[in-house]
């Protein structure tokens, strides 16, 4: 049987019917902009995450540039990120004028550690936009601890997850969230979200979404259009309340490949003390991840290579380049493979994906 990548359609179903309706409502309200269902989203993300503030953008990445700018950063800044994360990490850093300075990262976890940032670190060093990789909570607050550095959580791939009893987006100084529809709490369309417990961050972060103005009158700095509007408000109020099981049923698959076992075939993600991973993607590693690729394809497994060229590497961030090597992230790219993970994922479809590896 098919094994798809990403199953949006099966876990959305109970709720269309609601987010048609709720939807509607927004349209005959006629309120679209920084309406009702923004602030309302704003204070219930908040709630779930355990945050003062909530402030409802545009999209992921927008959140992050906000995010960075927000907490002081300022063009010709050296933030530091790592190469092993989706490239719109370095972009929100680069198109705001700050100086992006590529880190490697801990094998196991695909994440930075305070020992990766330290190697990275310098003088004009003024954050770090820590990435909580395929779901796995980083350790950004032992690096703002051993560093002194803000700290901005990129955590787009991980609401829901949680490390230390404290969730994703709360570990850093300010956390980041993406709400692309392939993403764990997805909208139908764009949007993303930043939450901290900082009234400062908040205050400069909700300005600069509007514009760079608190009052719509005056304009204090050189903003952003970048506002989650009222639709996408409305659908994900609909579905915070079920990421938790949403989550769980990720888990749930993420254990499946370990019984069907898949660690006869690949290297399996490691994990942290006291992290509970939301698992967007479940990404294992071999040598011969391509040739596994090309094998997992003919069957109908829908395996992807993900990050094959890291940020350090990319055409756009030659500018950037570190002179020394990130080996760890070189390897990871060379052999790590994205496989099918969902909120329904079962155990029957984690049998079809091993025995398709041992076919």
């Amino acid at each position: 049987m098919a094994v798809p990548l990403f199953d949006t359609d099966t876990p959305l179903a109970p709720f269309r019917e609601q987010i048609i309706e709720r939807v509607s409502a927004v349209i005959r309200g006629g309120h679209f902009i920084l309406g009702p269902e923004v602030k309302a989203f704003e204070a219930e993300l908040a709630a779930y995450v355990g945050a003062k503030h909530a402030i409802g953008v545009a999209n992921g990445t927008d959140a992050l540039t906000i995010a960075v700018r927000a907490a002081g950063v300022e063009p010709g800044d050296e933030v530091i990120v790592p190469s092993m994360t989706f490239y719109a990490t370095a972009e929100a850093v680069a198109a705001m004028g700050a100086i992006p300075v590529f880190a490697d990262v801990d094998y196991d976890t695909r994440n930075l550690t305070a020992a990766t940032v330290k190697a990275a670190q310098t003088p004009k060093t003024k954050a770090v936009v820590t990435v909580d990789l395929f779901g796995m909570p980083a350790l950004s607050a032992q690096i703002k601890h051993e560093t002194g550095l803000p700290v901005i959580e990129d955590a787009a791939q991980a609401i829901g997850a949680s490390l230390g009893g404290k969730r994703a987006g709360m570990l850093g100084d300010a956390g980041t969230f993406s709400f692309y529809p392939s993403k764990n709490l997805g909208a139908f369309g764009d949007g993303g979200a930043i939450v901290t417990d900082d009234d400062h961050i908040a205050e400069i972060a909700r300005a600069l979404r509007f514009h760079g103005s608190k009052d719509k009158q005056s304009f204090e700095y050189v903003g952003y259009n970048s506002r989650l509007d009222e639709i996408q408000a409305a659908v994900l109020r609909v579905l915070l309340p079920q990421i938790d099981a949403w989550c769980d049923g990720r888990r749930a698959g993420a254990q499946a490949y370990v019984d069907a076992g898949l660690g006869d075939h690949f290297k399996l993600p490691g994990s942290l003390d006291g992290a509970v991973p939301a698992w967007h993607l479940y990404v294992p590693a071999a040598d011969d991840a391509d040739a596994k690729l090309a094998k997992l394809n003919a069957a109908g497994v829908q395996a992807r290579a993900y990050y094959r060229t890291p940020l350090h590497r990319q055409p756009a961030m030659a500018q950037f380049a570190p002179a020394h090597e990130l080996p760890v992230t070189d390897e990871l790219a060379r052999t790590i493979l994205a496989l099918p993970i969902s909120p329904v994922f079962t155990r029957a479809q984690a049998d079809e994906v091993v025995a398709a590896l041992a076919a």
